[in-house]
C-alpha cells in the first residue's frame, strides 16, 4: 500500500475503500498541521482543523477527480477551513502564543541563548503577525511547506509568475517590518 500513490489512494477512497483515508492522514497530517500552524500559530487550533479537513476529504470525496495533484486538492480544502473559520470566530493573530515557537527552537542550553532566541521569535512574530492572511499563506506554502512555485500556484489558482511577485513582496513586508521593529525595540533600551 505504500507504493501507491496519495492520487490512486484517494480515487480508492472515493471508489468506497474508506479505510485507505488513514494512510492519508498518516502521510500527510504533519505538513498538513505545520500549515494550518503557520497560518495561525496555535496549537489546539491548528489540530482542530487538521481534523476538519480530513473530514471534509472524507465527506466531498467525490469531487476529487484524480487529475490534478492530491496535495494541491487537500491544500485547497485546508484553505477552506481556514476562511471558515475566519467568518464563524475571529482566528488569532498569527504568532500569538511566542512560546510555541520558541520551543519549537533546539538545544536551549544557556539561559542567554535561549533569552536570544525567544527575543528573535518574539520579533519575527510581531513581523508576521503585520502581513494579510495572504501574505502568510503564500510564505507557509513556499516557505515553510517547501512547495515549488508550480505548486503553490495550482493552490492558490493564480500563475506561477503572480506566485514569485507575491511571495517577493511578503518577503519584502516581512523584511521591513522586522528591521523597523528590531530598530525601534533596540533604540527604546
Amino acid at each position: 500500500m505504500n507504493t501507491l500513490t496519495d492520487n490512486v489512494i484517494m480515487l480508492k477512497v472515493k471508489a468506497g475503500n474508506l479505510d485507505l483515508m488513514g494512510l492519508l492522514f498518516k502521510r500527510h497530517h504533519k505538513t498538513l498541521f505545520n500549515f494550518l500552524y503557520h497560518m495561525t500559530y496555535q496549537r489546539d487550533v491548528a489540530e482542530d482543523m487538521v481534523q476538519q479537513v480530513f473530514y471534509r476529504m472524507l465527506k466531498y470525496r467525490d469531487s476529487f477527480t484524480g487529475s490534478g495533484e492530491f496535495l494541491h486538492w487537500m491544500y485547497t480544502i485546508a484553505r477552506n477551513v481556514i476562511k471558515d473559520q475566519g467568518r464563524r470566530r475571529k482566528l488569532p493573530m498569527a504568532g500569538d502564543h511566542i512560546d510555541d515557537i520558541v520551543d519549537m527552537v533546539p538545544g536551549h542550553t544557556h539561559v542567554e541563548e535561549a533569552l536570544e532566541r525567544k527575543q528573535s521569535a518574539e520579533q519575527l512574530r510581531k513581523a508576521i503577525s503585520t502581513l494579510n492572511e495572504g501574505e502568510r499563506e503564500i510564505l507557509s506554502l513556499s516557505r515553510f511547506q517547501e512547495l515549488k512555485h508550480q505548486e503553490v500556484a495550482e493552490i492558490l489558482g493564480i500563475s506561477e509568475g503572480a506566485v514569485k511577485v507575491r511571495l517577493h513582496r511578503a518577503m519584502h513586508q516581512l523584511k521591513q517590518v522586522y528591521l523597523t521593529t528590531l530598530n525601534k525595540e533596540r533604540y527604546e533600551m
